[in-house]
C-alpha cells in the first residue's frame, strides 16, 4: 500500500510538467533552499515547499550535496542528489550513514557500527509562488513523500521497530517576504520513522503527525541565517526520542555552490543523552 501510494504521487507529479521546454534559470539566490539530511530542498532539518535548484517555470535545476553532522557520541554522513523540474516537481535521493562510533560498543553492536538508509523523495507544488506572490498572503504549498529503507532490518526490529521500510507524507507551506528579507516555513509530516528512519519504523504507537518549522533572515542576497525545529515520533520503548533543532547560516558563493553550517541539537539518541554538535553541508548544482 505504501509503495502504491508513493508511485501514484510520482506519476501525478511528473506527467503535465514534462511536456514543457527547458530554459535557463533566473531564480533568486537561496530561494530554493539547501539540501536537508533527507535530500529534499529546504533547510538542514526541515523540508520546504520550494523546489531545489534554480530552474524556473520552464527550466530544470539540479544539485549534489554532501553533509556531515558530528554529535557528542555519534556522527551522520549524507550524500545525495535532487532535480527540480519546471519549478513544480522535485525528485531527490539521499544515502545516509549513521556511525555509532565508541557508543556502538556500549550498545552491544561493536565500535563503529553503522546504520545506513536510502531515502527517495518526490515533492509537488500545488499552490502559490514564494517569489512572485508578494502581494498575497498565500504561501507556496507543496505535498510530498519520502520512501525510506534501512539496511539493518534485523537490528531495528530487535530494538522495537516494526519495519525497516517506511514512507513519510508531508505538506509544506513556505512564505517569502522579500520586503522584510524573511522566509518562513511550516511543514506537517505524517511519519512513523524512528530517528528519521535510521532506527526503523513504527513501534509502540506507529505513525503520527509531526511538525517542522523554519525561519530564515536574509542578511544579504548571498547570506541567510535562521533556525529550525522538528518534532519526531517516540516509538521505541528502550529509548526516548526528542525533537531536533538547529541554528544555521547558509552562504551562496553563486548559483552553483553553497555552504551551510549549523549548531544542531538532536536530543537523546538510543539512551545517549544530549546529542549536540556541528552540521556542515556543501551543495553544488545549477
Amino acid at each position: 500500500m505504501r509503495a502504491l501510494a508513493f508511485a501514484l504521487l510520482i506519476s501525478a507529479a511528473a506527467g503535465p510538467a514534462l511536456a514543457q521546454d527547458l530554459r535557463p534559470s533566473g531564480k533568486l539566490l537561496l530561494t530554493g533552499g539547501v539540501s536537508t539530511v533527507e535530500g529534499s530542498g529546504g533547510g538542514g532539518l526541515s523540508t520546504w515547499a520550494t523546489t531545489t535548484g534554480y530552474g524556473e517555470a520552464a527550466g530544470i535545476g539540479a544539485n549534489l550535496h554532501a553533509t556531515k553532522v558530528e554529535l557528542s557520541d555519534f556522527s551522520l554522513t549524507t550524500y545525495g542528489a535532487a532535480v527540480g523540474i519546471f519549478d513544480r516537481v522535485e525528485l531527490s535521493y539521499a544515502r545516509q550513514y549513521f556511525d555509532t562510533q565508541a557508543a556502538g560498543a556500549a550498545l552491544g553492536l561493536g565500535q563503529g557500527f553503522t546504520f545506513g538508509q536510502d531515502v527517495y523523495g518526490v515533492k509537488v507544488v500545488v499552490a502559490g509562488d514564494a517569489i512572485f506572490d508578494q502581494d498575497r498572503w498565500l504561501p507556496q504549498i507543496a505535498v510530498g513523500a519520502q520512501l525510506k529503507k534501512s539496511d539493518q532490518g534485523a537490528i531495528v526490529r530487535a530494538v522495537g521497530a516494526e519495519d525497516d521500510t517506511g514512507v513519510d507524507y508531508y505538506v509544506a507551506a513556505t512564505k517569502l517576504l522579500l520586503d522584510r528579507s524573511l522566509l518562513l516555513n511550516g511543514t506537517l509530516r505524517y511519519t512513523e520513522a524512528n530517528q528519521f528512519g535510521l532506527l526503523g519504523f513504527g513501534g509502540r504507537e506507529g505513525a503520527s503527525l509531526q511538525f517542522e518549522g523554519s525561519a530564515a533572515y536574509l542578511l544579504s542576497k548571498r547570506l541567510a541565517v535562521g533556525a529550525e525545529y522538528r518534532t519526531k515520533p517516540d516509538n521505541l520503548a528502550f529509548a526516548g526520542e526528542d525533537a531536533a533543532l538547529d541554528i544555521f547560516a547558509a552562504y551562496a558563493v553563486n548559483k552553483h555552490l553553497s555552504v551551510t553550517a549549523a549548531y544542531v541539537d538532536l536530543g537523546d539518541i538510543a539512551t545517549f543523552k544530549d546529542q549536540r554538535g556541528l552540521y556542515l553541508s556543501l551543495q553544488a548544482g545549477f
